[in-house]
């Protein structure tokens, strides 16, 4: 007979290892009503494997979640999604992407609990499913950059007129985004830590 049976042990993958070199973490929320593409950013963007916790829409939703605009959507988040991305050899960035659906938001008081700042994500075709988020955001006083997604044949509004729509300050950064690309997403990220920066040194007008 053989020997006794022997079992590979898989352990994290070298890439998805912490730099040693990182001395600072900051803990930043994705944000924005659904299907505007959350999901997709954080997997963009994110240097290990992203955490996803999406499952595929059933009759269950029907008349409960909003598609209008997303029909061919399949997929949803009902947890997190969850990434990391190294902005330099110091400072590391935990992206924590909150569900879309209002009947998952009872999920934002933990997801929020730590975070120092939030990207919201806009679908201009759908401006309407931002109006709640953002209002979350200003209650709790999360300091956060807007940024719009690009979608075929979503419309191209001047920021000013995005600004009134969503009736955002004029100290509230506004960013284009291509959340399938990485060098656009990390932008997106970039412009919330020289935002965050800036608060630090000139906190926002109460």
């Amino acid at each position: 007979m053989g020997g006794p049976a022997t079992r590979t042990v898989v352990g994290p993958r070298t890439e998805d290892a912490l730099p040693a070199s990182a001395t600072a973490a900051v803990k930043i929320v994705i944000v924005g009503g659904f299907g505007v593409g959350k999901t997709t950013l954080v997997g963009s963007v994110s240097e290990i494997r992203p955490l996803t916790t999406e499952e595929t829409m059933t009759q269950a939703g029907v008349g409960v979640d909003d598609v209008v605009g997303v029909e061919r959507k399949t997929s949803t988040t009902v947890a997190m999604d969850f990434g990391r991305i190294s902005i330099n050899d110091e400072l590391v960035l935990y992206l924590f992407g909150t569900p879309g659906q209002q009947r998952f938001w009872f999920l934002w008081n933990g997801l929020f609990q730590g975070a120092l700042g939030a990207v919201v994500l806009v679908d201009t075709r759908r401006l309407e499913v931002s109006f709640d988020v953002i209002g979350r955001l200003e209650e709790r006083g999360v300091p956060f950059v807007v940024a719009i997604n690009s979608f075929m044949g979503a419309p191209d509004y001047p920021t000013e007129e995005l600004r009134t729509a969503l009736d955002l300050p004029d100290y509230v950064p506004i960013v284009a985004c291509d959340a399938r690309k990485r060098s656009s997403s990390r932008d997106v990220l970039l412009s919330l830590m020289r935002y965050l920066h800036s608060l630090a040194v000139t906190p926002e007008p109460s």
